[in-house]
């Protein structure tokens, strides 16, 4: 009987075999992955450990016993890396596509929800959550645990070893980091809080309020993002564990010669594409904001991943790479609008779509819900209301700063972006 996953050093994974995998399998060289990827939290976060505990070390790591298989073959790290980033490019564009187009597909007369992106965060956490706790998809890059009497021991090893598997396979982390991050958006979010401080909503022109329903109307949209994205993502993880007798495995060798050149092309090659229609366009409509919105969106996730790899395991209890792309996605996002909301009108039908494009692009790819709410989710639970509460405020004071001084000096000019 094979043994657990293990994980080896110097940012080497090795995925062990079960007896029931198939012999294609057996060949596939498994990814030489480098050691920050530990610090993506996406792939942290159904283990029954905490952030806390993980980041400082304190949870057991699985058994090393397997040292003798790390002298196999593995697909080399610039590789692994390639097929990484190629993931990350092809499921922001994917991402930011199913975003775009969920916000307006959501956006009707007599809509109950006034800011679209709700739908958006709360689908990208319900996938979120189904991703970290599925244990199918790829059980063959990981096995299973053999036999014992000790059921709760072997759960637990069996989750260790799960997440360390996940940790090395470019295909997880383009989905739950490029995907997931990128169909939700946490800069969207906040600016609908300032708009719904301001009374200044998208729909028909609202009625002189007091300040008193304006701060009622913040706390409403607070409530219902956190509280429903948080919800969906325990909902997500319920349904993987319920669907996990029907869920399908991907074959390593498939997974590793089909799947990984295919996000090598059809990644850099969409990025391109978009890039070459943005310049080139058969017509002036055909820019739009979507088009510039997948220019931009790709900058943005490589960005958060980043940030993620490099600061996320400096401080235990608190994200920093996380924090930092949401603030920054934040702050660029209030920069934007209040370029294109400009009385100058942000320049003209070009400018306003570039913009555009920054907004739902760039900052929509860089700021993150689902990943948010997972860490809120993993965290212990002061941790998680210290990390949340600073998030959410520091976000919003900026976020007032930026557009407020606009919205409160000239107001916001329409938009300008169609010919």
């Amino acid at each position: 009987m094979a043994s657990v996953a293990t994980a080896g050093s110097g940012g080497h994974h090795t995925m062990a075999k079960t007896n029931g995998d198939d012999d294609d399998d057996d060949d596939a060289a498994p990814y030489d992955v480098p050691d920050q990827y530990e610090n993506l939290d996406e792939v942290t976060a159904a283990t029954g450990d905490t952030l806390d505990d993980i980041r400082r070390g304190e949870s057991q790591s699985t058994s090393h016993a397997d040292t003798a298989a790390q002298a196999t073959r593995q697909t080399s790290r610039l590789a692994t890396q390639l097929y990484t980033l190629s993931y990350l490019v092809l499921f922001a564009l994917l991402g930011t596509l199913a975003r775009v187009g969920l916000a307006h597909l959501t956006t009707y007369p007599g809509a109950p929800v006034l800011f679209p992106t709700l739908w958006a965060n709360v689908g990208g956490s319900l996938v979120m959550g189904f991703l970290v706790e599925d244990r199918k998809l790829f059980r063959h890059e990981w096995g299973t645990t053999p036999p014992s009497s000790d059921a709760a021991v072997d759960l637990a090893a069996a989750k260790r070893a799960h997440l360390a598997a996940k940790k090395t396979i470019p295909l997880y982390i383009g989905l739950a980091t490029g995907f997931c991050g990128s169909f939700t958006s946490f800069s969207t979010f906040i600016r609908d809080v300032f708009l719904a401080l301001a009374n200044d909503m998208p729909g028909p022109p609202p009625a002189h309020r007091s300040g008193g329903y304006s701060v009622m109307a913040l706390l409403a949209v607070l409530i219902e993002t956190i509280g429903l994205s948080l919800a969906a993502y325990r909902a997500g993880m319920h349904l993987g564990a319920a669907l996990e007798p029907y869920t399908p495995s991907i074959p390593v060798r498939r997974a590793r010669s089909v799947l990984d050149g295919l996000a090598v092309l059809l990644g850099w090659g969409g990025w391109l594409g978009a890039v070459l229609l943005a310049v080139f366009p058969p017509h002036d409509r055909w820019r739009g904001t979507v088009v510039f919105a997948i220019v931009f969106a790709p900058l943005g996730c490589l960005a958060r991943f980043y940030l993620a790899l490099f600061l996320n395991g400096r401080r235990p209890s608190f994200p920093l790479g996380t924090f930092a792309a949401n603030v920054l996605g934040t702050v660029i996002l209030g920069m934007a609008w209040d370029l294109a909301h400009s009385v100058s009108g942000g320049g003209g039908v070009l400018g306003c779509q570039l913009l555009q494009g920054v907004e739902d692009g760039f900052c929509g790819c860089l700021t993150t819900v689902s990943t948010w709410v997972a860490e809120l989710s993993s965290l212990r639970r002061k941790s998680a209301y210290i990390y949340g509460s600073v998030s959410v405020v520091v976000s919003v004071a900026l976020m007032v700063v930026i557009m407020g001084s606009l919205r409160w000096t000239q107001g916001f000019a329409p938009l300008q972006c169609h010919p």
